[in-house]
């Protein structure tokens, strides 16, 4: 008789996994091994219909059936949410995840953009488990009680009020200090377009914005991360050109104003804004036709291609607080094309609270990702919101410190002090 099961997802530095199943166990349990479940998946798309999905992260031209075996990398005696207990109603399986573990993601690109896909496991027991009073054998789990993803909790779900809606996820601030709380604005890459707003929140780690660590610097912020129907850098012609124009100039601009709105306790001296690689472009391009909206931003691997930006541009917002982030090997969006000359246009100008940290290259060094070789794992160079959204940032452009009054500060500590 199959049971049902329970899963955890985490959101990483390189998406959101389902890092643990949860299985009811019939009696107590004080030991298990983590040979003695098979896990089993296949990931559907809405019509439960088995997607053909790249084979690997990298490899986005070259699909196959995405099923198979994950990993099982621990098991242990647990609580429901998967907290070790001795003894323990339920087992808890932890998963093999990351980018060379692709099965256990929640979203992948099946048509260019990221969305959740449905995933559905068997779990089988392969060796007997030893519980309380009796031997557990021949369990089976193959469908889904429940999920949790405590990453994302106190992420809502929304549509601007607009003639021109656009779709949004947004955090508000649980723990706030007395007075009115800044506003952080998030503008997510060309992969996260589309109709459902949990892709631009989750698809990268942007819910590090609402972690208590975050909201502490910030004394509670709320968190805006709007979504555009295709990609930010749309001009009206469907490519990605080098006009410097956005179709959505206007719904982004009016999107934030509705939010705003609609939360009085925003302090519009403190509303901030950025976004990586199409959403940096977005960044740049919202500070620049609204240079005096915004206390501050931060561009990620930003698109916007310097030569649209003009000299009157560059004056503009030269007294604007911004920071940088960007790597020397992206091979996407190379620097040497828009931020390297953007940033040195704006230093030329006089700019004084204008930071770049330039990275050698994207490494991981928080998830314990390796490679084949078991080496820690280099990302992409384009991937630099990963030390971004993990407040990695600390250098500037000539590899000194940014400081505020003497003290060293990293980028989001910085940010959180900025006022217009």
């Amino acid at each position: 008789m199959s049971k049902g099961y329970y899963t955890h997802t985490r959101v990483t530095d390189f998406g959101p996994y389902v890092t643990k199943i949860i299985l009811p166990m019939p009696s107590p349990v004080r030991a298990v091994e983590p040979g003695s479940f098979s896990v089993y998946v296949e990931r559907m798309d809405e019509k439960g219909e088995l997607l053909l999905l790249p084979k690997s992260w990298m490899a986005v031209d070259d699909k196959e059936p995405s099923h198979g075996y994950i990993p099982v990398t621990n098991a242990y005696p647990s609580d429901l949410s998967g907290e070790p207990r001795d003894p323990g109603a339920f087992v808890t399986l932890e998963l093999a995840y990351g980018p060379l573990h692709q099965l256990a993601s929640c979203i992948s690109a099946p048509n260019g953009l990221n969305v959740f896909v449905n995933t559905r496991f068997t779990v089988t027991q392969t060796k007997p488990v030893k519980a309380l009073d009796c031997a557990l054998s021949g369990l089976t789990y193959d469908y889904p009680l429940g999920s949790s993803c405590p990453d994302s909790e106190g992420w809502i779900n929304d549509t601007s009020r607009t003639s021109e809606p656009l779709n949004y996820g947004y955090y508000i601030p649980q723990t706030v200090e007395p007075g009115p709380r800044p506003l952080i604005i998030w503008l997510h890459g060309a992969g996260e377009g589309g109709t459902d707003p949990s892709v631009a929140y989750m698809g990268n780690k942007v819910v590090a914005l609402s972690s208590g660590k975050v909201q502490k610097l910030f004394g509670g912020a709320y968190v805006l991360a709007p979504q555009t129907p295709t990609f930010w850098m749309n001009d009206g012609s469907g490519e990605y050109g080098r006009t410097g124009r956005s179709i959505y100039s206007k719904a982004l601009m009016d999107c934030i104003e509705d939010f705003v709105s609609r939360n009085g306790n925003i302090d519009r001296e403190r509303i901030y804004i950025g976004g990586d690689s199409n959403g940096g472009f977005m960044t740049m391009r919202m500070l620049l036709d609204h240079p005096d909206h915004f206390a501050a931003a931060f561009p990620v691997c930003e698109a916007l291609y310097d030569e649209t930006i003009t000299d009157g541009n560059i004056d503009s917002i030269k007294d604007k607080a911004i920071w940088f982030t960007h790597a020397k090997n992206d091979p996407v969006v190379k620097p040497e094309e828009t931020v390297l000359p953007t940033y040195g246009r704006l230093i030329s100008a006089g700019a004084k609270n204008v930071h770049f940290t330039f990275w050698d290259n994207i490494k991981d060094i928080h998830e314990g990702f390796v490679d084949t070789e078991g080496n820690p794992f280099e990302y992409i160079g384009h991937f630099a919101w990963i030390p971004m959204l993990n407040d990695d940032c600390t250098l500037d452009y000539d590899g000194k410190p940014v400081t505020i009054d003497g003290e060293a500060v990293t980028l989001l500590q910085w940010l959180a002090k900025q006022k217009k």
